[in-house]
């Protein structure tokens, strides 16, 4: 299927959120994830079933000073 993801058309096989992020290289512990404007908790992720067209962002917190 295909979403959109932080901006970009990606192609993904994943079934849910959890598998998408894995698969795309990311670090699960260092992002939060919205779905099509929400937010998704963490505990939901492997729960939370992905559709053609959905817009994924991924951001991760960074430290600084």
């Amino acid at each position: 299927m295909h979403i959109t993801l932080n901006g970009q058309l990606t192609a993904t096989a994943a079934l849910t959120l959890r598998e998408m992020i894995i698969e795309q290289g990311f670090v699960p512990d260092a992002v939060i994830a919205e779905v099509n404007f929400e937010l998704i908790k963490r505990d939901r992720w492997q729960q939370h079933l992905l559709h053609e067209g959905d817009t994924v962002e991924l951001l991760s917190f960074v430290g600084g000073g």
